[in-house]
């Protein structure tokens, strides 16, 4: 097809039919951190409706804290073979699937105020906001050696990659950003190399867990749940200072979270129609990145959620992108939760057909 949407995309074992990759998006459906039959189907069903690559909704490593709610799925103990079932599923629907791995840190849900003990690198909600414990060493080790250990099931397991959740203002964001990392040791520091070496360790570890061949890609954003505004990258430079360790610690892909992904990264260097987020990562550090970020929808995802309706949009402006190779591959979120045959429709052109989002699609897993 001529459409750039629907071109293959090879890279690192991964052979996907398309550059449609499923966003993971948090879905609450697996009661005591174990992934039922409806999650396999789920996810089965967005194969089956034609997404090049899915990532998961964040599960949790096996950490006190991990996550900070209870039906949010566990990657660890008698959440595996449920996994097991969501990867033979999704592979039955001729999809490929990677897990995104999470641990919350500090973060706080207000549907779920008493978690277990949360921590973080200094026990900081965000800046000057104490909440939760901050981690020692050992507490880091062991978090280090969890992703890992997750890491290594998930190939145990069959999936096709693995996603680290580094982005969001979440514990691996939390020692990126300096309003929430105090600390004095090698995981502190003034410059955001120093503030990410307990990513790239992350990364380390998990590439030895996974071998030299397995893709192991890592989700990012400069904005936080904390400050929707905030930028840890105000310039090229310090984007490079950011992103290039992480790539040489073990990332094959960037995944780029931006609330709106049309927005110039950089619009002071390049004007308003400027290379975004994953088109500056890709420029910066040469591999590929995956763009994300109300693809496909009026308005922005964070408004979805807080129950703003958003209606079917033209993507356009994204196919531009993708045809000047600015990014790589696209993730598509709030879309693929009220129509799992989002993909199918738009290859086929039958756009009139696409669903609009409303907060009330996430009480149900269609």
């Amino acid at each position: 097809m001529t459409n750039p949407l629907f071109q293959p995309f090879t890279f690192k074992g991964l052979h996907l039919p398309n550059r449609i990759v499923m966003a993971p998006m948090t879905r609450s459906f697996s009661p005591n951190g174990i992934p039922g039959e409806d999650v396999a189907a789920y996810y089965r069903r967005r194969a089956e409706g034609g997404v090049g690559l899915i990532v998961t909704e964040g599960t949790g490593v096996e950490r006190t804290g991990s996550t900070n709610d209870p039906n949010v799925p566990h990657f660890f103990g008698d959440a595996l073979p449920g996994w097991g079932k969501v990867v033979t599923e999704t592979h039955a629907g001729h999809g490929l699937i990677a897990p995104q791995l999470w641990h919350v840190g500090a973060a706080r849900n207000h549907a779920n105020p008493t978690p277990p003990e949360q921590e973080s690198p200094s026990g900081l909600f965000k800046p000057g906001k104490p909440f939760g414990k901050a981690m020692t060493d050992s507490d880091v080790a062991d978090a280090i050696t969890a992703f890992a250990d997750a890491a290594a099931a998930a190939k145990a397991l069959g999936f096709d990659a693995v996603e680290l959740h580094g982005a969001h203002g979440y514990l691996i964001d939390q020692f990126f950003w300096e309003g929430t990392n105090a600390r004095d040791d090698r995981y502190g520091g003034p410059t955001i190399a120093e503030r990410g070496r307990f990513a790239a360790d992350i990364l380390s570890a998990v590439r030895a867990a996974v071998g030299p061949d397995f893709p192991v890609i890592i989700r990012i954003s400069q904005w936080k749940q904390q400050d929707y505004d905030f930028k840890i990258a105000h310039t090229p430079d310090a984007m490079t200072q950011w992103l290039r360790p992480l790539v040489d610690a073990g990332a094959d892909i960037l995944h780029c979270s931006q609330r709106r992904f049309w927005e110039p990264e950089f619009p002071e260097l390049d004007g308003d129609a400027g290379l975004n987020f994953a088109g500056w990562a890709k420029k910066l550090t040469g591999v590929p990145t995956i763009t994300v970020g109300s693809v496909g929808l009026s308005g922005e995802f964070i408004a979805g959620f807080g129950g703003e309706k958003s209606e079917p949009a033209s993507i356009d402006n994204l196919l531009e992108r993708l045809e000047r190779k600015e990014f790589d591959l696209v993730g598509v979120g709030r879309a693929l939760i009220v129509d799992p045959d989002w993909a199918l429709k738009v290859r086929d052109g039958r756009m009139a057909e696409l669903k609009e989002f409303d907060r009330s699609a996430l009480a149900t897993l269609v």
